[in-house]
């Protein structure tokens, strides 16, 4: 997972260790940092979201199967996730989540990702979107496991 945004909060810090713990069964999930650009009064929030892009960028492992979240990209049942993420381990390539920053990711970050992916129609403050994201990948690959976790 390469996110936008430095230092969460300690709930946020907590819980996804706790998810990240709970996956080590199943997959690793790696967080990096990307620091957030420039913003406030007489800054070009373009300019930052741009910044941040070339630093998502150049962290995207070589040959990794990146899907960017995105308001844009597919919203999937947890259903779907585990069907795409079974797909994915079929691939056998490194998969990278990409979380942007306030205004969302540059042009050239979408135009990098293999998928955009939806988390729903509400906007989420990006720190809890690494959260979410652990918990729906903990719960898709439990579902691949049959382990009693979802109960949907």
């Amino acid at each position: 997972m390469i996110a936008v945004g430095e230092r969460a909060p300690a709930w946020v810090a907590d819980g996804f260790a706790e998810y990240r713990k709970r996956l080590s069964h199943w997959l690793p999930l790696d967080l990096v940092e990307i620091e957030p650009g420039i913003r406030g009064k007489g800054r070009d929030a373009v300019r930052a979201t741009f910044d941040e892009g070339q630093r998502v960028l150049a962290a995207i492992p070589k040959g990794a199967w990146v899907v960017a979240l995105d308001g844009r990209g597919k919203a999937w049942s947890s259903e779907q996730l585990a069907q795409r993420m079974e797909h994915w381990r079929g691939a056998g390539k490194d998969l990278c989540f990409l979380i942007g920053g306030p205004e969302g990711h540059a042009l050239e970050v979408i135009a990098r990702a293999d998928e955009t992916w939806s988390l729903g129609a509400l906007t989420l403050p990006h720190m809890l979107v690494r959260l979410v994201l652990a918990e729906q990948l903990y719960r898709a690959n439990a579902l691949l496991a049959n382990h009693p976790y979802h109960r949907g």
